[in-house]
């Protein structure tokens, strides 16, 4: 099996956004990406040459967006509707290794679902953790900086501590306060921080490189196994060296950004473990 046949479900329901650039990055680095409406998982209200089974992909991405409108809190409708259709699927989808992975909000999902921080044998259940409301009280869009911090992410491994990652920002809701029996330290110690915040030359954030007040400057972490992950920024919003703040005053459009680096390892070993 190669990259070419690996296959990417990209969940969607009302509300989701940058599910298309989402799909566009991963077909570039020549995987099979697909945008796959929750209902097509349930098999609910769609033609029978549309019906999807998650155990048919390898990997599950869970894009950004405002899904089901945001109501209730950031990604609670999308979790709840997930847990009651596709719980016992996505447990096994966890424990068998294959990656799931949420951007922005769905971050926001899969910490509603339990699924991050994480318990032992990728088992859902009540939030761990909640995504509150930025510090500066409002939504922030703008480009921000994260370093790898080392952690239990098998994708990242080969990465220098400290490797900085340019990815924008754009969310209301990406404060990370850890509750449910967890806290900073034990995050640190089990590996689980992929990315935090930092100044553009890799120095301690403050707002706005920190642009929600997260403690710690947390900005992703996976689960103990380290195949379920989450981020706030959008890796996908600079795959493309033409969507860089400032490639105006560099050597023209083309080219690839730092979000080509981050997916294209997160493919590689998807595809490693193919």
């Amino acid at each position: 099996m190669g990259r070419q046949e690996l296959r990417v479900a990209i969940l969607a329901i009302e509300g989701t956004n940058c599910d298309e650039e989402l799909r566009t990055a991963i077909a570039d680095l020549g995987a099979r990406p697909e945008i796959v409406y929750l209902k097509q998982f349930e098999q609910r209200d769609v033609e029978p040459g549309e019906r999807r089974r998650l155990a048919d992909y390898q990997m599950l991405l869970v894009p950004g967006g405002f899904s089901a409108g945001d109501y209730v809190r950031a990604g609670a409708i999308l979790g709840a509707r997930t847990r009651a259709s596709l719980g016992p699927d996505l447990e096994e989808f966890v424990r068998s290794g294959k990656i799931v992975g949420g951007i922005c909000n769905g971050f926001q999902v899969l910490v509603e679902l339990g699924l991050l921080p994480g318990r032992p044998g990728g088992r859902l259940g009540p939030p761990g953790a909640v995504l509150m409301a930025n510090d500066s009280g409002h939504f922030e869009c703008r480009p921000t900086f994260v370093a790898w911090n080392g952690g239990n992410f098998p994708a990242l491994r080969d990465a220098p501590l400290g490797t900085r990652f340019l990815f924008p920002s754009a969310h209301a809701e990406g404060k990370l306060v850890l509750g449910g029996g967890n806290d900073l330290r034990a995050l640190e110690s089990n590996g689980q921080i992929l990315f935090r915040w930092v100044a553009p030359d890799g120095s301690p954030a403050t707002y706005p490189w920190n642009p929600n007040g997260s403690p710690g400057d947390l900005a992703g972490i996976t689960n103990p196994g380290g195949n379920v992950f989450g981020l706030m920024p959008h890796p996908e919003r600079s795959f493309f060296h033409a969507q860089a703040p400032d490639w105006t005053r560099s050597d023209g459009p083309s080219g690839y950004g730092d979000g080509h680096r981050f997916l294209e390892a997160v493919l590689s070993y998807a595809e490693r473990k193919l």
